[in-house]
């Protein structure tokens, strides 16, 4: 019988890291492939982009899977993984052991953590953290980030190709940025956004934003960046642009600005300078492609002017990325195929650490 295997997908933050595995996992024959699909997937506001389940418990119950994947840090996938405990189904933890501390988001990741009995993670020091949470050394796998996998395999799409999508001409320097509320910090959402649109004002060139994702503070900074647009030309605002335009922009950007993830796990690929705004990713290692800045306008333009330095970018020549070579999908999706399953999985013992 295949091994049947559910992987949960809540916005399309998580999904762009999932697809990678995904395609792995629809390609072996020896798995049946499940994709449940919930949260800001199933708001229009957010693209509309799955069908609706009746709730996570229900739809594993149903289904019965051998193993659940879960990605991240989104309160959803905490949702997907405490349904999937009184079932005693395993459940697959991708980039655990990492720190946000500008975030709740980091109290999630820590959460689930500890619900889940496999550990996909990205690097070395996030590997050494999860153990010692208390996880046994055979759960634990540094696989590397499988959001990188897809811009393996992307298409190649023009700069002019690029600009037409985009409606904006790619005059340089080009700036991408992506802002998401600070959710350890909600009073504070309307003037940090009001900071860095003050900021990207002065800036010349153009600009392009994506919208953030679905966090407390969403539409505070939505209002902003729409508001950027319209009084400021070469700025576009998308709301998602797919692997192969987005693939594209990394790679003919200048500088990316914002407190994304992507700013460090996907940027340094790219040896494209990041600068990265505040708290939200305190913690998270980073490459020396990073330039970390507080809110205040002027700290955020005294961050692009370095990162815009012609020196600066030559010096991330070479540039590793730490957070894997782009194939850690094969590597997941092996481990999900030949791991024993049964008593032994399941059976959690805490590892203490001396």
């Amino acid at each position: 019988m295949p091994r049947r295997i559910a992987v949960v997908t809540v916005a399309r933050s998580d999904y762009g890291h999932l697809t990678p595995l995904l395609a792995e996992l629809r390609a072996a024959s020896d798995v049946e492939l499940l994709l449940i699909v919930g949260g800001a997937h199933l708001d229009p506001r957010f693209g509309l982009t799955g069908r609706g389940v009746e709730g996570f418990s229900a739809a594993l119950a149903r289904r019965r899977p051998d193993v659940v994947v879960v990605l991240g840090d989104r309160l959803e996938m905490l949702a997907a993984a405490m349904a999937a405990l009184p079932l005693a189904i395993p459940v697959a933890h991708v980039h655990g052991g990492e720190v946000t501390e500008g975030s709740i988001d980091e109290q999630v990741r820590h959460a689930l953590t500890k619900l889940a009995h496999l550990h996909f993670v990205a690097a070395a020091s996030y590997a050494e953290r999860v153990r010692r949470m208390g996880e046994e050394d055979w759960r634990v796998y540094e696989v590397g980030a499988p959001g990188l996998d897809r811009f393996r395999v992307v298409r190649p799409v023009s700069r002019a190709d690029l600009a037409r999508r985009l409606g904006v001409a790619l005059d340089s320097p080009v700036a991408i940025v992506t802002f998401h509320p600070e959710t350890l910090a909600p009073d504070d959402v309307a003037m940090q956004a009001d900071e860095l649109m003050a900021a990207l004002k002065s800036l010349d060139g153009t600009i392009v934003a994506s919208c953030p994702g679905a966090d407390a503070g969403y539409a505070t900074i939505v209002e902003r960046l729409q508001a950027l647009v319209a009084s400021r030309p070469g700025t576009a605002l998308v709301e998602s642009l797919g692997d192969d335009a987005y693939a594209a922009l990394l790679r003919e950007a200048d500088v990316m600005i914002g407190n994304s993830s992507s700013g460090l796990i996907e940027t340094p690929s790219f040896a494209l300078p990041t600068v990265n705004v505040g708290l939200r990713q305190a913690g998270r290692l980073r490459a020396r492609n990073v330039i970390d800045v507080e809110h205040g306008r002027d700290a955020i333009l005294a961050g692009v002017a370095r990162a815009l330095e012609p020196a600066f970018r030559r010096g991330l020549a070479g540039l590793v990325n730490p957070y894997g070579d782009g194939h850690a999908a094969p590597r997941i999706a092996r481990v999900l195929r030949e791991m024993g399953l049964g008593p032994r999985l399941l059976r959690k013992k805490f590892a203490d650490r001396t």
